[in-house]
């Protein structure tokens, strides 16, 4: 019997496990480690990646027949995002980012291939992997990338250029998306894996970012790279779908960093203002910030909901491109309002680096852009309008 929280969800011992693990080693592992990680701009905490992945935080949702924690469920995975985001959103996601590699891989692979390319992540020291999108004439539209893969016998070669790449310079392995053919936009899109040390793949010098600076962010060139056959995941052409698919749960998986962000903002103001004097009270007792942090406190929990409702969906075998474009959207806009909101809260304070508060707000600006912008998230919503 799992025990009912506050917003009506039984979980398992299992999940409260997992979830528990994950807030342990937020507090007491990553909100420690956060500033001094903004402050180096351009490295992964690549120690506090190691002792997460000796807890099995790093491979947790990979099947458990291939060595990972077989957390496969969704609910969970936005639950343990959560928390770990709730400590800092860059060391979270940094942390679960071989998930976003692992994807394509179970919805395209052969069993063969899965053993092959993800075996390699549940073991003691896993490598980081990267996944390879975006190109500089290409981003929210991944039908329209130039990214060429041509056939040559038993092989592929690949020849184009790949940005803002996370975990590029540390990456061994990457799971790149070429076309076969441009002029069938998303009917060529075919998946690649290609290991590091490829002959004619090159990474190119960190990105300097605004926010979210534990993971690295590259440019990836491909000369002529050649990839043998039994790397390709799926057929030709099924490359687009299955992205699509780990759109739809990466996507809701946003919206559960979103929200832990958004969460680690409001406990800090609501905190701040109980102790904060001004004109003889703390100033949560006065209206205009108590309300504030009212409307931040619904936001957060707008953003759970909505987040847990697309995870639900999605675990139980339904279509949530909407859903998933919801979570996300809301997420990532309640957590750019809510950073702002503990800015305000915490005054001249909010914005010194000594606090907290102006690196969240930072790197919640993130979220409206990755994996399709605010803008097409609500393109997407309206679109399933249009079909009903």
């Amino acid at each position: 019997m799992g025990r009912t929280v506050r917003d009506g969800l039984r979980l398992t011992a299992e999940q409260e496990q997992f979830v528990s693990l994950a807030a342990e080693f937020a507090a007491e592992e990553i909100r420690p480690r956060a500033r001094a990680v903004d402050e180096a701009d351009t490295e992964s905490p690549l120690d506090v990646w190691e002792k997460a992945s000796r807890l099995g935080l790093t491979s947790f949702m990979i099947p458990e027949k291939l060595g990972g924690g077989g957390v496969t469920d969704l609910l969970t995975q936005v639950l343990v995002q959560q928390e770990l985001c709730h400590g800092d959103i860059g060391i979270g996601n940094l942390i679960t980012s071989n998930g976003f590699f692992s994807a394509p891989v179970e919805h395209l692979g052969t069993p063969e291939q899965q053993e092959r390319f993800l075996g390699p992540l549940t073991t003691e020291r896993p490598p980081l992997t990267a996944v390879a999108v975006t190109e500089p004439g290409s981003g929210s539209d991944a039908a329209s990338i130039q990214t060429s893969a041509r056939r040559d016998g038993d092989s592929y070669v690949l020849n184009g250029q790949k940005t803002w790449i996370s975990n590029a310079p540390y990456a061994s392995q990457f799971v790149i998306f070429a076309t076969v053919d441009p002029t069938r936009r998303s009917r060529g899109v075919t998946a690649f894996v290609v290991p590091r040390d490829a002959a004619g793949l090159t990474v190119g010098p960190p990105f300097q970012k605004m926010g979210q600076r534990a993971i690295v962010n590259a440019e990836v060139f491909l000369d002529d790279v050649r990839v043998p056959v039994e790397n390709r995941l799926g057929d030709e052409g099924q490359g687009f779908a299955g992205l699509m698919r780990t759109f739809d749960a990466s996507r809701i998986l946003i919206g559960a960093a979103t929200t832990g962000l958004a969460r680690a903002a409001l406990d800090f103001a609501a905190d701040y203002a109980r102790q904060r004097v001004q004109f003889g009270v703390p100033i949560i007792q006065h209206q205009a910030v108590a309300f504030r942090l009212a409307d931040m406190a619904t936001r957060v929990d707008t953003s759970h909901l909505l987040t847990v409702r697309a995870a639900t969906l999605y675990d139980a075998g339904h279509a949530v491109a909407q859903e998933s474009a919801m979570a996300k959207l809301v997420g990532s806009e309640n957590a750019m309002w809510c950073t702002h909101a503990a800015v305000q809260t915490l005054g001249g304070y909010g914005y010194s680096r000594e606090y907290p508060v102006e690196r969240w707000m930072r790197d919640a600006k993130l979220e409206e852009i990755e994996e399709g912008t605010s803008d097409i998230q609500r393109l997407i919503i309206s679109r399933g309008l249009g079909a009903r």
